[in-house]
């Protein structure tokens, strides 16, 4: 039987013990640190103006492969303030001017990540691609109704097109707020679509060896519902 001295140096010794180990654990089981980490969403899709304002999250992936949002120290930032503004702590995105698209960066705990945002302005109506410059064009897609292009196939033939549209009684040129993209996949050096930061958007249908070159169609994308085609028709 354990004296009333023993054994309370029994449960001093005992504590010691414990503290050591809870020590050592510590060692072996390292503080799960951030491995990663990612914008929601991943591809923002923002109106124009401080009333269609976006707060972006981070997310961030750890050692353990767990997930959970990262609610403070993330630094946010914009490749272009004159199409997306964000709030360099809280991350809230308003999108300016007529849109176009910006790189978002947000870093935490000596981590980086990107998306790209689309910033749009809303109710456009007339939404069309066009031959030309802005404000002197030669022909237009209507409605759903495509431009047709017909270039010669025995030549490199550039055509300048300006996508355009109407907001608020004012017709815009949205040719560098546009995404350009072109099907089915051309053959190289077939045809293409520089996607100019500049208006206009120049294609260019380069000498075809095939018999029957393929019809291909130019689509232009501009926010989240406004969309024009040119049906390029090769002519031998």
């Amino acid at each position: 039987m354990l004296t009333g001295r023993k054994l309370a140096l029994t449960l001093a010794f005992t504590a010691l013990i414990a503290l050591a180990f809870g020590v050592s654990c510590t060692g072996f089981f390292p503080k799960n640190s951030l491995s990663a980490i990612s914008i929601q969403p991943p591809s923002p899709q923002i109106q124009v103006g401080a009333a269609n304002s976006q707060t972006l999250q981070a997310w961030g992936t750890y050692q353990d492969n767990s997930r959970s949002q990262i609610t403070s120290g993330v630094q946010w930032t914009s490749s272009d303030s004159t199409v997306l503004q964000i709030d360099p702590v809280t991350g809230l995105a308003t999108g300016e001017n007529s849109g176009g698209t910006a790189t978002v960066t947000a870093a935490a705990q000596g981590l980086s990540t990107t998306a790209t945002a689309t910033v749009f302005l809303g109710n456009i109506t007339g939404f069309q691609v066009c031959m030309g410059t802005f404000g002197a064009t030669t022909s237009c897609s209507s409605g759903s109704t495509a431009l047709t292009w017909n270039p010669n196939a025995t030549q490199a033939v550039p055509q300048n097109f300006v996508a355009q549209g109407t907001a608020n009684g004012t017709l815009l040129d949205f040719t560098t707020a546009s995404t350009w993209t072109v099907s089915p996949t051309p053959l190289a050096g077939s045809i293409m679509c520089t996607n100019n930061t500049v208006s206009p958007e120049t294609c260019t249908v380069a000498q075809f060896t095939t018999a029957s070159p393929p019809t291909y169609v130019i689509t232009v994308t501009y926010g989240t519902s406004s969309t024009a085609t040119v049906n390029v028709t090769v002519a031998n």
